[in-house]
């Protein structure tokens, strides 16, 4: 039996302990600040929970002892911290950040580690990766990447065509910092929140426009390899707008903490939420330009005895499925572990990772 240590007692963090209590082979402990967000958790299902503020110098570093791995579904500004704990206990370490500033930091620290560092093991950044690149490899020459996922409330009934499915302080981050891409060819930062387009999949029409950190390490892997690569975030037609207006016009980009309380006030969470993943991909095949697509929704649904979100089920399944492929000896026990080292077929075979599967995935070639 594995034992692990999960940072962050929230949504995410529980779904992921269950997950992997329920199948025998893990045990977990659960570590937060806030004793509400345990107490929340069913202990004794080979769940233990620890209240500790890891915030505090050293707080982790007792609880890392002897473990095989941490993982951390805590806030993206405390990903360098827990980051470094696991170095300094020398086990395994996996996140769901997708802060561009953190993971360069946690490559960093996989540089000469005996244990594994595999960050941004989540929806997207994560497993967008991952299907990028198995299309990615079906080509001789590759011409662009295009990745649009978006979790949105399958009854948007406001203004802004949305409700809070995850951590407001992420969704806050991809809307202010830079994003990467690739334009003729050449890595750029380019501005959140720009570029809008539209499309429609299965007769709804959505908006997608550039947001933090999505692409994980797939600018690096792919630059001077393909002339366009770029990630947007997908809401329903809006969004955008309003959320434009909010952080510039109303200067709300400079304090997240009041745009944050307004947001938490204002837009009630659902369980009825949609996960739509929309990938494209054109290169050539022996001298033919050609795309392939891979699209996919996921629906809220049971798992086990537990109605889950969509955005929980992608998520804890992601980061589950790779500590379980870790776990197997299926992927290097040392150093920096990108997602695009991953291949579909594996990911998918798994028993996490079988949760993706079960939507009805369309696989177009045109």
């Amino acid at each position: 039996m594995k034992t692990v240590v999960i940072v962050g007692a929230g949504k995410i963090g529980a779904t992921i302990a269950t997950m992997l209590a329920q199948t025998g082979d893990y045990e977990v402990t659960v570590v937060d600040r806030s004793q509400a967000q345990l107490d929340a958790l069913e202990p004794g299902r080979g769940i233990v929970a620890r209240q500790i503020d890891i915030g505090q110098d050293g707080a982790l570093d007792a609880v890392l002892a002897d473990k095989f791995a941490v993982l951390s579904a805590a806030p993206f500004h405390l990903t360098t911290r827990i980051a470094e704990a696991a170095a300094r206990a020398g086990v395994h370490y996996l996140d769901l950040t997708e802060d561009v500033a953190s993971t360069r930091r946690v490559k960093q620290l996989a540089e000469g580690a005996q244990s594994a560092f595999i960050p941004q093991c989540g929806l997207a950044p994560g497993f967008i990766s991952i299907v990028a690149n198995d299309l990615a490899k079906r080509f001789d020459t590759l011409e662009s990447l295009r990745m649009r996922v978006g979790a949105l409330p399958q009854y948007p009934s406001n203004a802004l065509n949305y409700n809070l499915t995850w951590s407001t302080d992420g969704v806050i981050n991809e809307y202010c910092e830079p994003c990467e891409a690739i334009v003729d060819g050449e890595l750029v930062s380019v501005p959140p929140l720009e570029e809008r387009e539209e499309f429609s999949l299965d007769g709804i029409t959505y908006e997608a426009f550039n947001t933090s950190g999505g692409l994980g390490t797939l600018c690096e892997t792919y630059k001077g390899k393909v002339r366009t690569l770029n990630y947007r975030t997908i809401r329903y037609p809006g969004h955008a707008a309003i959320m434009k207006a909010l952080l510039n016009d109303l200067g709300l980009r400079d304090r997240r903490d009041v745009l944050k309380d307004i947001l938490e006030n204002a837009l009630p969470a659902t369980m009825q939420d949609v996960v739509v993943i929309f990938v494209t991909v054109s290169g050539r095949k022996n001298g033919r330009l050609l795309q392939e697509s891979y699209a996919n929704k996921i629906y809220s649904h049971m798992i086990g005895d537990a109605m889950l979100s969509a955005i929980q089920i992608t998520t804890a399944s992601g980061i589950c499925a790779v500590l379980d492929m870790l776990a197997d000896g299926k992927l290097p026990a040392k150093g920096f572990v990108r997602q695009e080292d991953i291949t579909l077929d594996a990911f998918l075979a798994n028993r996490f990772g079988r949760n993706y599967a079960q939507a009805s995935a369309t696989h177009l070639a045109a």
